[in-house]
Formats: C-alpha cells, sequence, structure tokens
C-alpha cells in the first residue's frame, strides 16, 4: 500500500514539473524559471511609524520667542506675529504655511518659561490632541543672573523626557518638531555693535550673556563662554531625548546654526526675534516639518 501512494506521488510530482516547466532544486522543491537557486525572500522591515508632513492641528509650547515677545510693542507678547502659530502675513508662520486653520492651533508657550515648565504646557497641549507640536525653549535656562544660575544639563533633559511622557499618556500618536537653542554667544555678537543694544541689555536681558557687553577682559570671555558651551548641551540633550521618540524630530541644529541679523532682531531689546526672525524660524520649521526624512546634523 506505503508503494502505491509512492509510485502516485512521484508520478504527480513529474506531471506538475513538465506542465509547469519548472525543475527541482537540490532540496526537492520547485525552481522557478530564471530564478537563482540562492533568492530567498526578504524579511519585511519592522515598521515605523510615518511622520505626517500635512498636520491639521498645531499646539505650539516654549517660552516667549515662540509668545513673540517684543516683536511688536515694548514688553508685550504679539502672538499674532509667532512663528509656530500667528497669523501676520510677514511673518506667514508655520501653521499658516501648512494650511492650518486658526481653529486648530494653540499657542500655550510662556514668556519667561523654564524647561522645567515644559511638561505642564506638553500637559494642556495633549488635552487638545494636536497632529503636531512644537518646541522651542531652552534660552532661559541659560539666561540667568549669573552662570551658577543655569539650569543643570541632567535637570533639563529629565524635564523634557518628562514632558515628553506626559504628551504621549493622553495624545501618542502627536508628531513633535523641536527647534534648538539659538546661539545665544551669536546674538551678543551681533548686539553689541548696535549704538543701543549694550545699554538695553544693561536693563537685565539675559545678564549670564549680555551683562558687561563691552567688557572683553579673560572673566568676561570666560562667562560667555560657558553659556555657550551650556547653550551647546542643551541642545544636545534635546536631539539626544527626541531621537528615542518614535515620533519626534529634531531640526537638526538648524536654528542654532542660523545667524541672526540685527535687522532680524526686535528693534526694541536687540534680542528676541523681531518679525523678520519670526519668519525665518517658521522658514527653518516649515522645511523640516514638511521633509520626508529628517534632517541630518547641521552642528
Amino acid at each position: 500500500m506505503f508503494g502505491a501512494c509512492a509510485v502516485v506521488a512521484v508520478v504527480v510530482t513529474l506531471i506538475v514539473l513538465v506542465v509547469s516547466g519548472g525543475s527541482s532544486d537540490d532540496r526537492g522543491a520547485p525552481r522557478v524559471p530564471g530564478a537563482s537557486a540562492d533568492a530567498r525572500p526578504s524579511p519585511s522591515p519592522s515598521p515605523t511609524p510615518e511622520w505626517d508632513t500635512d498636520p491639521d492641528s498645531l499646539a505650539a509650547l516654549g517660552d516667549s520667542i515662540t509668545r513673540a515677545y517684543d516683536a511688536c510693542s515694548l514688553l508685550s507678547d504679539c502672538p499674532e506675529a509667532s512663528w509656530a502659530t500667528g497669523t501676520s502675513p510677514e511673518v506667514d508662520s508655520l501653521a499658516e504655511r501648512l494650511g492650518i486653520p486658526t481653529s486648530a492651533r494653540w499657542n500655550l508657550a510662556r514668556s519667561g518659561a523654564l524647561m522645567a515648565d515644559l511638561p505642564a504646557q506638553a500637559g494642556r497641549a495633549a488635552a487638545h490632541r494636536p497632529d503636531l507640536v512644537t518646541v522651542l525653549i531652552g534660552a532661559n535656562d541659560a539666561c540667568r543672573p549669573s552662570v551658577e544660575r543655569m539650569t543643570p544639563v541632567a535637570e533639563f533633559r529629565a524635564d523634557f523626557a518628562e514632558a515628553l511622557r506626559v504628551l504621549r499618556r493622553s495624545s501618542p500618536r502627536t508628531r513633535v518638531y523641536v527647534a534648538g537653542v539659538p546661539d545665544l554667544e551669536r546674538l551678543w555678537e551681533q548686539g553689541r555693535s548696535h549704538p543701543l543694544a549694550a545699554r538695553v541689555w544693561e536693563l537685565g536681558i539675559c545678564p549670564s550673556m549680555l551683562g558687561d557687553a563691552d567688557a572683553v577682559d579673560a572673566a568676561a570671555v570666560e562667562r560667555r563662554a560657558k553659556v555657550a558651551e551650556r547653550v551647546r548641551a542643551y541642545n544636545a540633550a534635546l536631539r539626544e531625548v527626541c531621537a528615542r521618540d518614535a515620533r519626534c524630530r529634531h531640526d537638526g541644529g538648524a536654528v542654532h546654526a542660523y545667524r541672526f541679523t540685527t535687522r532680524e532682531l526686535s528693534g526694541w531689546d536687540w534680542f528676541h526675534p523681531g518679525r523678520a526672525g519670526q519668519r525665518k524660524l517658521a522658514e527653518i520649521a516649515h522645511r523640516r516639518v514638511t521633509a520626508e526624512h529628517p534632517p541630518s546634523r547641521t552642528r
């Protein structure tokens, strides 16, 4: 009985091979004509979340830069000129460029905010379940009354990581765009040559970097170098934490690398971005958000 079944099986196999025009490889499996004997199915790549280049809603987190402080008038926020959510045609904000309606954009930044304030802002953003959250924060952590009072890097990193965790608990699918901290030393280099900037800075604007703006002695040079190094460390922390979140995209160092000119700074304080500076931030963000792939590291 077993022998008869074996004969039938062999006959059926031969018929199949003749009809299909194929042959058998060294393991007895039919070979597809024209295919290499060593061809094997490639394993499917692990699925990764898609980056949404066309979000329908946006929540902006951060500090006075995102509130467009001093962009329109002295000592006041000007959210209509915000690089992230503003409505000013002169700025052409990220939300405007993405075509997001005003009813689906929320500016939750606060002037004077530190990174320690970001988790609470993230909680408020999560309540809206936005497609995209923007983050630009950290200058105030470096702009302290003295170098010694700057936010430690470990705390800065931990607070940013906590902000992402808070967001993810209620809004796990939200994409996050993270802009780097601007180059504060570059702002000092630009503004110190302006006849009024140094006088305005004496009122207490970013004293760790801009205090005694005309001083170039060893102590002043060392102080500014420490602030500049702290800003670079903050940006490294932002990049590292963001890289661990599959739906987070860092700007690749673009904001820190951008060389703002006095024409792009506020004419009230020569520190915050004016309307032209806000427009430049919007341009950088739009380029990064709508790119198919994340940017390579700029610095």
